[in-house]
């Protein structure tokens, strides 16, 4: 569900230093014959091809439409959805420009990694205790946006991340909003048992 970096870019011949067992991990996953699917977060949005080339593992950068067993899923990061965030959008397509992308690149990689890092942790000591309370539905951005497309298409289940807060909000009569929480602070997880999908902890 993204952010599973606290900062990711993909030059062309660099992988940044750290993520071995990770990688590793996921390949060994991945080769056991367990599907894998990633979606970019605010902290990896610059992630491109890597995955899917090394790890044979599908990148989403919007949410995607699943369908399991009959039941219909939206799932996505969840970042710069919805109304209001308007400065974090507004910065998000700066730098996810490809000008932009491309003169980054042009930073030696101890610089660019470096300098990305500070950034993803000053950012989250911005955002960190906002993005640990419940807002209520009308102040919370995937709860509205949750809302209006259900104006336009049925989901039984809208799975997001981003906001590291495990929450569960009905929506309507079979419609669910699930946050997924993390698993450093608050241990959850999302399981689909085949009949519902719910919040777990381990």
């Amino acid at each position: 569900m993204g952010d599973l970096f606290d900062f990711w870019f993909e030059y062309k011949t660099v992988v940044p230093k750290g993520f071995v067992r990770v990688l590793g991990k996921l390949a060994e996953i991945k080769d056991s014959g367990i599907p894998i699917y990633f979606f970019v977060g605010n902290h990896d949005l610059w992630m491109d091809d890597y995955f899917e080339k090394e790890l044979n593992i599908p990148v989403y950068h919007e949410p995607q439409e699943f369908i399991i067993n009959n039941k219909k899923f939206l799932i996505g990061h969840g970042d710069g959805l919805g109304p209001g965030d308007k400065g974090y959008k507004r910065m998000k397509k700066v730098f996810t420009f490809p000008l932009f992308k491309w003169m980054f690149r042009w930073f030696h990689p101890d610089l660019g990694v470096k300098l990305g890092q500070y950034m993803s942790v000053k950012n989250k000591m911005i955002s960190g205790d906002e993005d640990a309370k419940y807002l209520g539905d009308e102040n919370e951005w995937l709860v509205q946006y949750c809302k209006k497309k259900l104006i336009e298409k049925h989901y039984d289940y809208f799975v997001f991340g981003h906001r590291h807060l495990p929450l569960e909000i009905v929506l309507q009569k079979n419609s669910i909003y699930i946050n997924l929480g993390d698993w450093i602070q608050y241990f959850t997880f999302g399981e689909f048992n085949e009949q519902s999908f719910s919040l777990k902890k381990y």
